[in-house]
């Protein structure tokens, strides 16, 4: 994003009131190929002339939008799942799956912390951001964030899902021990790209899995290890994606280090906020798939509208966006349909 984009979002995440309300959006692989219309989803991640010119073609369409994190290096689920020895499944259009390595298991496995600099897909995602990074900030724009899947959405591909789970209930120490150990490999990840980057001052870390469990195990399972990942660098803006169920997290976000929080659209901005509490930056929140891709312009201005006036002209320490990342299938018409009603005043 440009400096300007970002001195905005760092304005908006400290509580900052604007004359119009700042647009953001998660966008990686699932939307920018087929919205771009010159790759499949295989050339986007296999080519890093096709990666670039997707990514330019997007913050040239939309110069209004900030897109988060921005210039988003990575291969759908399996970048970090890769560095534990997953085996990765690819196709042409549609998103690759990393396998469980624990497969039929409920007893966590033991995990030894990969390095980040050698392991997986990680050295490929780290040589595209400092291979690209001349040409993106020749376009005006600077790679903000670094990234990463959560400790519990990677635990859930080494194990499933449902295993993983299992395993919280069934064998809680060694669940502790695998997520302390991808933490660690984590805070390592997060610090490497920052050290590699220094234009970098945000965290955005996506576990939707967080969503998957109750307020309780939140609390055992996913803030400590979350508030370790987010404090392995000094940030400004540290952006946490749960689009699942965000209720049993919205309370201890502030505990796990988040100031900006992306949830699903069943959640109100209202209800959220009373659970998050008022320090917390909120990013939504129309529905992503139903509307936005799915809808017609108008109906993509029609809950804009409702969104605006459900904050009561108060949008304080709000993004307008989609309750989670741009979907397949958002056509432009759409998304310049979100920003014009969003700027529009009265």
């Amino acid at each position: 994003m440009t400096q300007l984009q970002w001195e905005t979002l760092v304005a908006v995440v400290r509580g900052a009131r604007l004359d119009r309300p700042l647009c953001g959006f998660i966008a990686d692989s699932p939307w920018l190929p087929g919205w771009s219309g010159q790759a499949t989803i295989l050339d986007y991640y296999g080519s890093d002339q096709v990666w670039l010119e997707t990514n330019l073609k997007a913050i040239r369409c939309f110069p209004e939008a900030v897109f988060l994190p921005g210039f988003w290096a990575e291969y759908g689920m399996c970048t970090e799942p890769s560095a534990f020895g997953t085996r990765l499944i690819w196709h042409k259009n549609e998103l690759p799956f990393a396998e469980p390595i624990a497969r039929g298991s409920e007893s966590a496995p033991v995990l030894e912390k990969p390095d980040p600099r050698t392991a997986g897909l990680l050295p490929f995602v780290l040589r595209r951001l400092v291979r690209a990074r001349p040409a993106i900030e020749a376009e005006g724009h600077a790679i903000r964030f670094a990234v990463a899947r959560g400790p519990l959405n990677i635990a859930s591909f080494l194990m499933g899902t449902t295993e993983f789970l299992m395993a919280m209930q069934l064998d809680p120490v060694g669940t502790h021990a695998m997520l302390d150990t991808i933490t660690a490999f984590l805070e390592a990840w997060i610090k490497l790209q920052a050290a590699a980057i220094p234009t970098i001052r945000g965290v955005m870390l996506l576990d939707d899995i967080v969503g998957f469990i109750g307020p309780d195990d939140v609390a055992a399972f996913a803030t400590p290890y979350l508030k370790r990942v987010f404090g392995a660098i000094d940030s400004d803006v540290r952006l946490f994606h749960n689009d699942a169920n965000g209720l049993s997290c919205a309370p201890q976000l502030g505990a796990a280090g988040v100031n900006l929080f992306n949830f699903g659209f069943a959640h109100t901005f209202a209800e959220i906020r009373s659970l998050a509490g008022p320090e917390v930056a909120l990013l939504g929140n129309i529905p992503p798939r139903d509307i936005l891709a799915a809808g017609t312009p108008e109906q993509v201005r029609e809950h804009v509208a409702a969104m605006k006036a459900a904050l009561a002209n108060d949008d304080t320490r709000v993004i307008f966006s989609c309750g989670g990342g741009l979907p397949p299938g958002v056509p432009t018409a759409n998304l310049r349909a979100f920003l014009g009603e969003a700027a529009r005043r009265g």
